[in-house]
């Protein structure tokens, strides 16, 4: 990833997009607390992108974004809404109702079926750097995870909340559901250009 992102900054390499699944890990980001991970069961890997710990697995798509701000627009809090809104619309393409808190990072989903009000839960999570205006990583989206892996850390810093996902929630969508609505909305947030030119794989 590191390499392509130098290749597109140099003019060597178009944007590109990976969508992949990782088997289980944890990875910290730059504000990553040590208490904040509870039980390292399986790999733990720093990483230069922002936020806290996170997991990845099987079940979970991992999107990463390179794409050339500096022709796009050098404005690294409007890159951050637009992911999340690429996000919001594919998630509602496959069903769900997905928000951002002023307060907290990521994608939460309101748990009406609790008959709690007020209850929420993290469906997706976003974590990115930029290199002289150049992104990359970038977002992490739940289909079918195990979500008691998510018990071994404390996710992005967030106790209050919980994890979910779109097999907990009710949902019949699989992961090519949700990278087709990924492709469509892809477009609709950051234009034609920059498309998809990687295959969904597993690494």
């Amino acid at each position: 990833m590191e390499a392509r992102v130098d290749a597109i900054r140099a003019g060597e390499a178009p944007e590109l997009i990976w969508l992949v699944e990782h088997p289980p890990l944890y990875t910290a980001g730059t504000s990553a607390a040590p208490e904040e991970l509870l039980d390292p069961r399986f790999p733990v890997y720093e990483t230069g992108r922002g936020g806290r710990y996170t997991y990845h697995g099987p079940g979970q798509r991992v999107v990463y974004v390179m794409l050339d701000l500096k022709r796009r627009g050098p404005d690294v809090r409007a890159y951050v809404h637009a992911l999340e809104d690429w996000a919001i619309r594919a998630l509602n393409c496959v069903g769900v109702e997905a928000e951002t808190r002023p307060d907290r990072i990521g994608l939460w989903v309101r748990r009406t079926d609790r008959n709690t009000p007020w209850v929420e839960d993290k469906i997706g999570a976003i974590g990115v750097r930029v290199r002289r205006w150049v992104t990359f990583h970038g977002l992490a989206l739940n289909v079918e995870p195990d979500l008691s892996h998510f018990g071994g850390i404390v996710p992005c810093g967030v106790s209050q909340h919980g994890v979910t996902s779109l097999v907990d929630l009710g949902i019949p969508a699989t992961m090519a559901d949700l990278d087709a609505a990924l492709r469509g909305a892809f477009a609709e947030v950051f234009g034609p250009e920059g498309s998809f030119s990687a295959a969904a794989r597993r690494p």
